[in-house]
């Protein structure tokens, strides 16, 4: 039995806990200081990046001992994360490669493995940036050359696989072709023959691609000024002549260079076989995409020139600047000064750069990375930040736009409305509208005229009607918005002839003083249950007159403002449900509200939306009424599309929550919302799976359960066949909702498409009217804009409406939208 007294072993307890944590604190300032060290290095300072390069490798030296899988984590992130300082941290590695070889294999082994695991967990950008790393690390002797070629070769392998879409095949050969600028040399200068094989495999595939998707993606239909470019081929073009100027590029900083002596020296590590990992039908690649072109060298009159379409420089420096955008753009202040900051702003006329990134990131096809307002608003930070210069070039590009307007994609052109009154409103409104008068010669449905008119109807959003009237010269007249006022059809002067007027001046004194839904229910009683001249436009199935009555009065009384509407429709919900028991009493009670607020786009907007909400009518009750003949007037303008998009967002936002069931296991929630969206049958069978292992564990021993989880599944955590059934039948619903919605749109589309194509060829007139245009454009505007949802029912849109004997102007745009994913 031990003598030692009870306090002396918890005092040297204690000392031994105060010395862990001490020790513990102090690693932890260590790492973050190496991880501070790491991030900084080749940042702006007084020294340059090279003395910089030579302190860091000596304090990252002396620590690999202790914290070298920190050390091996951080460089792997920063190469990925920073991909704009990609030759600052092959450097990096290469000086400690030098120094301890071990570390250098280490280092390659772990890049493998992120690019690897970035390959199978569909991380694009990842996995480009992790290849871009490796092949860098050549220029710095810690890789060889022929091991990377291997590499290379086995990525352009997967352009000849069969059987799997071509946008896997794309990202491959467009991965190896955006590593070769920054190895490209080197591998000229050791092994030319190969890379001469390499590039002839990419140039045999390039040219036997489809490029059917081509023009859905195209910003302006015509290519002049400008060639509207698909990615593949505009950088295989950069290529070719950075391939004729032997390789030599301008913009890449090479930091290795001044350590050539150094690095020169170290032995070089080779590359394991990596194969990528086989198509999957759950795998989601990136969608092609067109390059954005709106300025060439002769737009920039003064200071450094502009570097061609086909330069390397161009794609460099719009990479660069599209990852800012990436990195900052949750903070518009930082995201400008951060542009502004750009590397290499001396050698290249910055501003013009900047607006055409952002706008090549407004105007990308099929929708932008971010919302509208978010480039709206890095605009305005930009104008403030560069008051001289950046304002006037951005009112030259707004300038190009407008006088390319007339061949502008139809989602573009909404993008581009609705980017420019938001930056009128943070400029006082202010616009030498004189400039433009010349379209007011032209008709009214022609893009000039009507963009001008839609941007109006924004700005009255953001406004009032009599600023909007006063800002505007007084030619424009025929252009400005007319007053938003309710036209309530029970207070004109003929309102004592119309059927119903008693009753609703009762309802209006009824619910001025606060009635309950019920006391409006008996109100409306009073009203004859036919009659009435409403009753045309419905089966008898409902009382039109009975609608017409509440729903006018109702909303009149609203009028006041949004709140005011909304409290309305929310106290008489009740009342609206019974009134809007199936879909033709929907459609008519969108009628009433387009009656009365015909002269206010914003509110009808909005009140649809909370009708939507509260499910007073469906989806396919708004998609019918867009599309009915009393809508012919408003078919071309914008709000109404507005209401179309907000209606099947809302639909497919009700399928996706639907399918994202509480109960799933958590792998498969996980592989919904970080990879592919599983389909509803995958869904379907995790949640049975669960049940089902659910019902087996309760018979395991708790040592067993132990190793599978952290605690055992209790009765919550069980769904019962009830809830999976019940999931069954919504997600089902819900599903056959949808499909439905789709099919009544593109139905309605085909149907008056086809009556304008059958008309002007029976009266012998060109089809390609600016109506035509516009529905044309709307029609591929709700492929791309919910291209993710109609994908799923492609084969039934094939089979049901987009059939070979239809016309092929109609049945071109839903051959683009497939090949998309192609």
């Amino acid at each position: 039995m031990s003598r030692r007294r009870p306090h002396d072993t918890e005092d040297e307890s204690y000392d031994h806990r105060r010395n862990k944590r001490r020790r513990v604190s102090e690693n932890q300032e260590i790492e973050d200081r190496l991880e501070s060290l790491i991030l900084r290095v080749g940042e702006r300072s007084t020294s340059s990046v090279e003395s910089n390069l030579e302190g860091l490798v000596s304090v990252l030296e002396a620590d690999l001992g202790t914290f070298r899988m920190k050390i091996l984590r951080i460089l792997s992130d920063c190469a990925v994360r920073m991909p704009e300082k990609c030759t600052v941290y092959t450097t990096l590695v290469g000086l400690l490669n030098a120094k301890n070889y071990k570390f250098g294999g280490e280092f390659v082994d772990h890049m493998v493995k992120t690019f690897k695991e970035s390959l199978k967990l569909c991380r694009w950008d990842a996995a480009r940036y992790s290849l871009r790393f490796l092949a860098d690390l050549v220029n710095c002797h810690v890789i060889s050359a022929t091991s990377l070629l291997q590499l290379l070769d086995t990525m352009i392998d997967v352009s000849n696989e069969d059987t799997v879409p071509q946008v896997r095949r794309d990202w491959f050969v467009f991965a190896v072709l955006s590593t070769l600028p920054w190895v490209g040399r080197d591998l000229y200068e050791k092994k030319e023959s190969a890379l001469e094989s390499l590039l002839l495999r990419i140039e045999v595939y390039l040219n036997k691609r489809s490029k059917k998707h081509h023009n859905a993606l195209r910003v302006w239909s015509s290519d002049a000024p400008h060639p509207q470019e698909e990615y593949l081929d505009c950088l295989w073009a950069q290529i070719r002549k950075l391939r004729q100027d032997n390789w030599a590029e301008k913009h890449i900083p090479r930091p290795y260079l001044v350590f050539d002596s150094i690095l020169c020296e170290a032995l070089q590590h080779n590359l394991p076989q990596i194969v990528p990992p086989p198509h999957h039908d759950n795998f989601e690649y990136p969608m092609p995409w067109v390059v954005y072109r709106m300025f060439d060298y002769t737009d920039c009159p003064d200071g450094p020139n502009l570097p061609g379409a086909h330069s390397i420089e161009r794609f460099l420096i719009e990479e660069h600047l599209h990852h800012i955008i990436e990195t900052y753009h949750h903070e518009r202040k930082d995201c400008a000064a951060q542009l502004l900051s750009f590397p290499f702003k001396h050698k290249i006329p910055l501003e013009y750069c900047i607006v055409e990134v952002i706008f090549a990131e407004l105007f990308h096809m099929p929708t932008p990375r971010y919302l509208d307002i978010c480039y709206g608003s890095i605009l305005i930070e930009l104008c403030k930040l560069q008051p001289a210069t950046l304002p006037q070039v951005l009112a030259q590009a707004t300038e190009i736009l407008f006088m390319r307007i007339d061949s502008m994609n139809t989602s573009c052109f909404d993008r581009f409305v609705n980017w420019f009154s938001y930056h009128l409103s943070n400029f006082k409104f202010t616009w030498s509208w004189d400039e433009w008068d010349s379209c007011l010669l032209l008709d009214g449905e022609h893009p000039r005229p009507k963009f001008i008119q839609e941007v109006l109807q924004k700005c009255l959003r953001l406004s009032y009607h009599q600023r909007i009237t006063e800002m505007m010269p007084t030619t424009y007249a025929k252009l400005i918005p007319i007053t938003p006022v309710p036209n309530y059809k029970y207070a004109n002067e003929e309102a004592a002839n119309l059927p119903g007027t008693t009753v609703a001046h009762q309802l209006v004194v009824a619910i001025r003083q606060k009635c309950t839904p019920e006391e409006v229910v008996n109100i409306l009683k009073e009203i004859p249950s036919s009659g009435y001249s409403g009753e045309e436009m419905s089966d008898g199935s409902f009382n039109a007159l009975k609608i017409d009555v509440f729903v006018q009065t109702l909303l009149n009384l609203g009028s006041k403002s949004f709140s005011h509407s909304f409290a309305a429709i929310s106290k008489f919900h009740s009342v609206f449900r019974a009134l809007a028991e199936t879909e033709e009493a929907q459609i008519y009670i969108l009628h009433n509200i387009f009656e009365l607020w015909s002269s206010h786009q914003q509110m009808m907007v909005v009140l649809i939306d909370k009708l939507l909400k509260l499910q007073i009518v469906d989806c396919s009750a708004v998609a019918t009424w867009i599309f009915s003949k009393e809508m012919t007037g408003e078919f071309t303008k914008m709000y109404l599309w507005e209401i179309l998009h907000l209606t099947i967002k809302k639909m497919n936002k009700h399928v996706i929550k639907l399918s994202a069931f509480p109960h799933i296991s958590s792998s498969a929630y996980m592989h919904i919302y970080l990879m592919a969206r599983f389909l509803l049958d995958t869904e379907l069978s995790e949640a049975k799976d669960k049940l089902s292992k659910a019902d087996s564990s309760s018979s395991d021993s708790e040592d067993d359960s132990s190793h599978k989880r952290k605690k055992p599944i209790t009765h919550n955590d069980k769904p019962s066949e009830e809830v999976v059934e019940r999931m069954e039948e919504k997600l089902e619903a819900a599903n056959v909702n949808q499909k439905r919605l789709f099919l009544i749109v593109f139905q309605r589309f085909i149907m008056i498409l086809s009556e304008h194509l059958l008309r002007s060829d029976t009266d012998g007139r060109d089809p390609d009217t600016d109506w035509y245009r516009w529905t044309i454009g709307r029609l591929q505007q709700v492929f791309l804009m919910h291209h993710e949802q109609v994908q799923k029912y492609s084969s039934t849109l094939e089979t049901l409406l987009f059939t070979p004997d239809l016309d092929t102007h109609i049945l071109e745009v839903f051959q683009q939208f497939v090949a998309l994913r192609a």
